[in-house]
């Protein structure tokens, strides 16, 4: 390893953006914000769209922050969500969001054309309304896609924004359920079964590859003109995956553990070295997800604090202004399982009455609804609990291999109540933190690219244990009463 470097590192999440200047030595790793900004989607004619210009804007506005003294770029963000560009590399149009209804009936459309077994058998991916494929095929027919030549995945369209260079990271190209799992390589003999124009994706690259130099243009739009750094500061490919990152980044000092990328999304799995491609995976729900150095991301979706987001959202429309560290407070004093619901209920995928919606969700399983919001976020993160401990016992008993502790990354880590929770349903020891686990692992894949960080995943968590600020959480309470609750909720699975 070398001496220390400095990186910036864009993270992009569904809520919010930030730009982070990391620093790593030999036993070093820090990391301060630079630029924080707000990720607000916009509706227009009836389809919900990312606001991708001014996540743009926010990027470059983090590199005037920075200044100079970087070595490198990189950028992680959400998956599954795309842009489309022309011939001359115009954008199309605002990339819609996973969210948008348009996804509602392609799933069916996709089945009628390629069934769910031949799907998973070639991506290993969950069958999920918000993926690639599914948006692809609710797009067939629009003017839009006959005039795309070329398919960016958000964390691709900003690089190649900065840079010029079109490419597909190959970790967030995996949530597309267009990747060959086995073969990490487009499924080209899938897309066009599908009715999807293979020749629209480009050429897949590798965390720690570069992507190219700052255009000169950027680099003076991001003040970086008179710095020496205009056409020289690296972009880098990292996990662009922002769970790829998070993944890297949990702290563990073995194999045997599971994971909690806990934010607006829960992922919940395990770090894998091979897929698992099984009918039971499959009907369980699993996804197989590439993650840095071959990895696997063997995981399950769980619908994450977008319930107690879009519930604080409901109450304010309403005039209620909650301080979430006091309404937590509260949740702790309200009794346990007074009402549990699926978080993965389709219902609340889709952004509207969220509190309204869990009370109707109760009244349909005979429980009485949640009578005020700090009961409501309660009953949120009992099921959110119960939620993680289906699928860690789940991830363990359809891999064949067992996990000794389950680490919490991500917002959720900051939520004691809910590391609490987990650590009870689960019966095993919580880790929680880091917090910012997906710009840590994005500023670790930069600097040993750079040759300046650790050069392997167990050398990168090394550092993450002396370095980051954990907190742990071990089980209490009575785990037949979880086992009680657990058989309340109609999962379907």
């Amino acid at each position: 390893m070398s001496g220390p470097v400095s990186v910036a590192a864009v993270d992009l999440g569904a809520s919010s953006g930030r730009v982070m200047a990391g620093r790593v030595g030999p036993g070093e790793l820090g990391l301060a914000e630079l630029h924080r900004f707000a990720n607000v989607p916009v509706r227009l004619t009836g389809t919900l769209h990312w606001d991708i210009l001014s996540l743009l804007a926010g990027v470059l506005a983090g590199l005037r922050v920075a200044g100079g003294g970087l070595a490198s770029l990189g950028i992680d963000a959400w998956g599954v969500d795309y842009g489309l560009l022309d011939a001359d590399g115009a954008l199309l149009g605002n990339p819609v969001h996973y969210r948008d209804s348009r996804t509602e009936t392609a799933t069916d459309l996709l089945l009628s054309r390629v069934p769910a077994a031949d799907l998973y058998a070639v991506t290993g991916i969950q069958q999920l309304p918000i993926n690639t494929i599914c948006q692809l095929t609710a797009a067939a027919g629009t003017a839009q896609l006959a005039a795309a030549r070329t398919l960016l995945m958000i964390p691709d369209l900003l690089a190649y924004w900065l840079t010029g260079v079109a490419g597909a990271e190959v970790t967030c190209a995996s949530t597309t359920q267009l990747l060959d799992v086995r073969a990490q390589a487009w499924a080209t003999a899938l897309m066009t079964r599908a009715g999807i124009p293979p020749g629209i994706f480009p050429p897949l690259r590798q965390p720690g590859t570069l992507i190219g130099g700052l255009l000169p243009a950027v680099a003076a739009e991001a003040g970086l003109a008179g710095t020496g750094l205009a056409g020289d500061l690296p972009v880098l490919a990292v996990g662009s995956h922002d769970t790829a990152s998070a993944v890297a980044a949990v702290p563990a000092g073995g194999d045997r553990f599971a994971y909690i990328s806990c934010g607006t999304w829960s992922l919940v799995g395990m770090e894998l070295p091979a897929p698992v491609l099984t009918e039971a995976s499959r009907l369980a729900n699993f996804t197989n997800e590439t993650g840095i150095d071959g990895t696997i991301r063997y995981l399950r979706n769980v619908m994450g604090l977008w319930l107690v987001q879009e519930s604080t959202r409901a109450w304010s429309a309403r005039g209620l202004e909650l301080d979430l560290d006091d309404l937590l407070g509260q949740a702790a004093r309200v009794p346990a399982f007074a009402a549990v619901v699926d978080p993965d209920d389709p219902g609340f995928l889709a952004p509207g009455d969220m509190p309204g919606r869990i009370a109707a969700a109760c009244q349909r399983t005979g429980q009485p609804p949640p009578p005020d919001p700090a009961a409501v976020v309660r009953c949120i993160l009992d099921s959110l609990a119960l939620a993680y401990r289906r699928t860690v016992a789940d991830a363990q008993e359809l891999s064949g291999r067992q996990v000794d502790a389950v680490h919490i990354v991500g917002g959720g880590a900051r939520n004691s109540l809910l590391c609490q929770l987990t650590a009870d349903a689960c019966g095993l020891p919580v880790i929680a933190g880091p917090v910012e686990a997906a710009a840590l692992g994005n500023v670790l894949v930069q600097a040993r690219a750079l040759g300046a960080g650790p050069d392997d995943l167990a050398g990168m968590r090394r550092l993450l244990r002396q370095t980051q600020r954990l907190r742990q959480y071990r089980p209490s309470g009575d785990g037949r009463a979880w086992a009680a609750a657990a058989r309340r909720i109609p999962t379907g699975r």
